[in-house]
């Protein structure tokens, strides 16, 4: 039977995946941003804070109207990236509304689950997605077993 901690636990692990593909798009942006104005070749630290700022007050929809901007052929789908955005949208500022009451019944709270599942997926798809296009595979990084953080590339010109 479904609890209410397992919903709740649920909703964490989703939140968690929309942070993830939020970061992975900013740093995407960053890394564009940089080439853009030179700052491999030319560093400047007061520029470099600048952009990021920039890009730490963008939204997730804005994030990806960025990086589709600087980056026309994109590796990952606009679709895909489109239900991310819309899956952590609803899980944002709709989920408990739409649910209601559900909470308060086993029945309820499988709904709840089954839809926190579908939304985790649309965000992982795009998550993993956006990270092999930066390199990174993360089937080879679990099955290795290394438990570290992944290491910086720095882009070299």
């Amino acid at each position: 039977m479904v609890t209410l901690a397992n919903v709740y636990e649920k909703f964490g692990e989703v939140s968690e995946a929309a942070q993830l593909l939020e970061t992975e798009l900013g740093t995407m942006l960053l890394e564009n941003e940089c080439l853009d104005a030179d700052l491999i070749r030319r560093p400047d630290t007061a520029k470099a804070s600048e952009i990021l700022q920039k890009i730490n007050k963008h939204t997730l929809g804005r994030l990806i109207f960025a990086l589709k901007a600087k980056q026309k052929d994109l590796a990952v789908s606009a679709l895909m990236l489109e239900k991310a955005l819309d899956a952590r949208n609803f899980l944002s500022h709709s989920f408990y509304r739409h649910h209601n009451f559900r909470r308060n019944s086993p029945e309820g709270r499988e709904l709840m689950l089954n839809d926190l599942e579908r939304l985790h997926r649309e965000i992982l798809d795009a998550y993993l997605a956006l990270l092999s296009a930066s390199g990174v595979n993360m089937d080879e990084q679990i099955a290795s077993g290394e438990n570290s953080h992944l290491p910086i590339k720095w882009v070299k010109i």
